[in-house]
């Protein structure tokens, strides 16, 4: 089991990550004021890992409240928001009652938010059963919901007691969605780790094979680096860089979501076309060459990722993109790669270099 830890001074904690993990109650309980908690899931994924899980916790004594969702980006909405806070008051819990995650990103955001909501503050656990969640979204404490304007427009800060990351779980993971994950494991790599960028162009078949080593170093070497971040910048405060460097592909891949419709193209896909573009306005700009670009757009194909985006329109991309938090005084910041793996955000892109970026980047 590979452990290491988010400092974040009293609100520090640990990430395991390994064979098993959805294991290991003790760990578990040990990270919880009492013995009720709420586990938070959804209908594809508890039937695969909610009783192993409540069974082990069970044995440690913690009764449980299991709390079933819909599955999918569609149901990161106040009406599931409010199904849990249902749940949690018809259960009669309190605040020492803990909420814990099993799922991915959406699971993990909905019951996050919910833990940092009810009662003004629940104790969390996240246990992400998909690639995506367990490089990205379990770590770090960002929750929230989506809004038809924007994709995670309404949300808090709200930091797990601890993070478990089976890499069992992502056995019975679809093709698609585990390709997803990769996009953000590529991130880590373009951003502030360009040796580990190297690395998954010479291992990135092993991933696709789900190579059991591999994995384990990739999601680990992810979460060092997201860890790093946070650390620095928890709050996204930092008027450069910072935490919003892990929003490379972001930008641009949430006006994909939001303008197709949340689910049309997951998470990962929408980032992998996103990070193309912000890879493209850097050559730009000057700072990419078109070999470093190539780079870019064949480790993402590699992976089973799309590299084009979806022709939405150069003004509802424009449009959309406006409602990224990024935006500051009204200037929007898009984080950009000054070279391969060094990223850096940015004010200054002329709006017809943006523009023009977008047009190249989509399907005619």
């Amino acid at each position: 089991m590979r452990r290491l830890n988010v400092e974040l001074a009293a609100r520090s904690y640990p990430i395991l990550i390994g064979s098993g993990a959805l294991s290991l109650a003790e760990e578990i309980r040990s990270h919880m004021p009492g013995s009720r908690a709420a586990v938070v899931s959804n209908v594809t994924v508890a039937p695969l890992y909610l009783a192993p899980l409540l069974a082990a916790l069970e044995k440690v004594g913690v009764g449980v409240t299991p709390i079933i969702l819909p599955d999918g980006e569609a149901y990161k909405t106040w009406e599931s928001l409010n199904a849990i806070y249902d749940a949690l008051l018809a259960a009669r819990c309190d605040r020492s009652t803990t909420l814990i995650a099993l799922g991915g990103g959406v699971i993990g955001d909905l019951a996050g938010f919910a833990a940092a909501t009810y009662q003004r503050g629940l104790p969390f656990i996240q246990i992400p059963t998909t690639l995506l969640a367990q490089v990205d979204s379990s770590v770090g404490g960002k929750t929230g919901i989506n809004h038809p304007r924007g994709k995670n427009m309404i949300g808090a800060f709200w930091q797990p007691k601890l993070v478990l990351a089976d890499t069992d779980t992502l056995a019975t993971l679809p093709a698609r969605e585990f390709s997803a994950g990769l996009a953000e494991v590529i991130k880590y790599g373009l951003i502030r780790d360009l040796p580990f960028f190297a690395w998954l162009e010479a291992n990135i078949q092993r991933l696709i094979d789900r190579d059991s080593d591999a994995l384990a170093h990739a999601i680990e070497r992810s979460c060092i680096n997201k860890a790093d971040v946070v650390a620095a910048d928890e709050f996204e405060t930092a008027k450069e860089g910072g935490r919003a460097l892990l929003n490379l592909g972001h930008t641009f891949g949430h006006a994909i979501e939001t303008g197709l419709g949340y689910g049309v193209w997951l998470h990962g896909e929408a980032v992998a076309a996103g990070t193309v573009m912000a890879a493209e306005l850097s050559r730009q700009l000057g700072w990419l060459s078109a070999a470093d670009v190539a780079r870019v757009r064949a480790l993402l194909q590699r992976a089973g990722l799309p590299v084009i985006a979806p022709q939405l329109g150069v003004e509802r991309y424009l449009e959309l993109m406006t409602h990224d938090k990024k935006v500051l005084n009204g200037r929007l910041r898009l984080v950009l790669l000054k070279s391969l793996g060094e990223g850096v955000t940015w004010a200054d892109a002329p709006p017809q270099l943006i523009a023009d970026t977008i047009a190249a980047c989509c399907h005619e």
